[in-house]
């Protein structure tokens, strides 16, 4: 399970969408994210696929290694559909026993926002699979940089959000150590209910939580040993900017928001 996680990895590959500038990937991944809550059709949703997969397509990604995250979801994506299933009032019931109450509309939503999830969820991925994280970083800031005349920390959000980025495979590694370690000394981890697998897994957490505070303070004391001041005058290697590719991926962008506000 621990394998399938495919959140915050880089998938390096040489691709039209690994060379677009970070800012461009950021930005088209929050319109991709509006449109994707502005459609409420059939039609709309089948737009959104065939958008999806053409970037996929571009990125070079293989598919299965992008849905291969979703496998991490399961539980969260039955919950939500569940959820939305017996608790969304509807005109047309179909199952009324007790305080439970089955509609047509409480069906087709859950399904609508299942669909939503799962294209929110490799749609995002996409931007993480395609960008490392330094262009990730340096994208946010730059897109943040405005904002510092109203004393947003620009710099330190997004080296923030960098760092938890970097750290999610990290610690998807360790706790993979961890229960090969606990499985080597009797620990089961796969056989049983969800609440006793759920039991098993609380002697992981001790030593995970103990290693990442200790991996936590090494960095603070590497960054303060390079003499690490935040972003204020500090000078960049490789410089952001705009291609002709980049502005073909708005126009792109332009075209799938409208797609799927007409939609």
């Amino acid at each position: 399970m621990l394998r399938d996680i495919t959140i915050g990895q880089y998938y390096p590959v040489d691709s039209k969408v690994h060379q677009l500038d970070p800012r461009t990937k950021i930005l088209l991944t929050f319109a991709y994210i509006i449109a994707l809550f502005l459609v409420d059709s059939i039609w709309g949703y089948m737009g959104v696929v065939v958008a999806l997969g053409l970037a996929i397509t571009v990125s070079k990604v293989p598919l299965k290694y992008m849905l291969k995250g979703l496998k991490s979801i399961v539980v969260i994506l039955l919950f939500t559909v569940v959820l939305n299933v017996f608790f969304t009032p509807g005109e047309h019931e179909i199952i009324k026993w007790a305080f439970i109450t089955i509609t047509w509309e409480g069906i087709f939503f859950a399904i609508e926002m299942g669909t939503r999830l799962v294209l929110l969820i490799v749609g995002s991925s996409l931007l993480t699979l395609t960008t490392s994280p330094i262009q990730l970083t340096d994208g946010i800031e730059s897109l943040l940089m405005p904002f510092t005349k109203i004393h947003v920390p620009a710099h330190e959000i997004a080296m923030m959000m960098s760092i938890s980025l970097r750290f999610i495979p990290i610690l998807l590694e360790e706790t993979d150590k961890i229960m090969k370690a606990q499985t080597a000394r009797g620990a089961d981890f796969e056989t049983g209910n969800i609440m006793q697998r759920a039991k098993a897994m609380i002697p992981i957490m001790v030593p995970l939580f103990i290693s990442a505070f200790r991996r936590a303070e090494d960095l603070a004391m590497a960054m303060e040993a390079r003499c690490y001041q935040g972003g204020k005058g500090r000078t960049r290697l490789n410089k952001l900017q705009y291609k002709s590719v980049d502005y073909v991926a708005f126009g792109f962008g332009v075209l799938y928001v409208v797609m799927c506000i007409i939609l």
